[in-house]
């Protein structure tokens, strides 16, 4: 006989994704292998998941969703999940990225989480640790689902030049990454600028910061270190960086230039080289 773990619903978000997922499962009248066939995944992955040794993804919830008829509760809870996955520091921030109205960030060194490609996102977090990386990878790329919600915030970023050149992941990671950048051209809610080399010194020489706007309560700022975030409301440091990002902003390159620097450096330097026969070579 399979055994059959003992789940406490109320442990973690994640058990009580496993627990309403086999009682669910169990309602239809489906064994896990049978569930797995309908799903098209393991019965193994099914099991693992009910017994909270597994995350699901989205993908895998909307599928449990429909084969269960569950209305659309599985899916529904994947964002609990996944959010409760993050680190403990930093899961207070993904709960104001899913609050804000509006987010203003500056990045130095690399694309902003919101924005990153799944190969780019596994290439930052695998550095010094490959542990458990496509379980890390899902957590970050589940926070880009606010902009699925009916009302998603306004996204600003200004991003260094320099992040554009910092290689992360190889040329096709870069050329993907960049890529992605550029399909938000006509997105009126996510908005790009490059901070361009010949900006010179600039507002923003202390650091990456996020500054989170809501509809209601005040505005936040966001500044981060090894392992640990700093959110505050203090009004002078919200002023500070505010007064800040409208400098970055006028200093850097226009959405459109933006986009035609980012376009070029995507084919001039992560584009395919190819040799004298006109074949791709590494």
């Amino acid at each position: 006989m399979t055994h059959i773990n003992a789940l406490d619903p109320g442990a973690s978000p994640l058990d009580y994704y496993g627990f309403e997922l086999r009682r669910y499962r169990e309602a239809a009248g489906l064994t896990q292998k049978q569930l797995g066939e309908i799903l098209n995944y393991t019965g193994s992955l099914v099991g693992q998941i009910e017994t909270a040794r597994k995350l699901p993804t989205p993908e895998f919830s909307q599928r449990a969703d429909a084969a269960l008829e569950t209305g659309g509760q599985l899916y529904r809870l994947v964002d609990l999940v996944l959010r409760s996955q993050l680190p403990a520091w930093f899961q207070q921030v993904a709960e104001l990225e899913a609050r804000a109205t509006e987010i203003c960030t500056f990045q130095t060194h690399v694309v902003h989480g919101l924005l990153q490609t799944r190969e780019y996102a596994r290439a930052v977090l695998g550095v010094l640790d490959q542990a458990d990386l496509d379980d890390r990878t899902a957590v970050r790329l589940a926070r880009q689902r606010i902009f699925e919600k009916e009302e998603p915030p306004v996204l600003w970023l200004v991003i260094s030049e320099a992040a554009l050149y910092q290689e992360i992941g190889g040329s096709e990671t870069m050329r993907g990454q960049l890529a992605h950048l550029l399909s938000f051209a006509h997105n009126p809610r996510i908005n790009i600028q490059v901070l361009p080399f010949s900006a010179g010194a600039h507002a923003g020489l202390q650091g990456a910061f996020n500054l989170y706007r809501f509809d209601r309560d005040p505005d936040i700022v966001y500044t981060e270190g090894y392992g640990s975030g700093h959110p505050t409301a203090n009004p002078d440091t919200v002023k500070d960086c505010s007064l800040r990002y409208d400098h970055l902003q006028a200093a850097a390159l226009s959405l459109r230039d933006s986009a035609e620097l980012i376009r070029r450096l995507m084919e001039e330097r992560y584009g395919e080289q190819r040799g004298s026969g006109g074949d791709p070579v590494a």
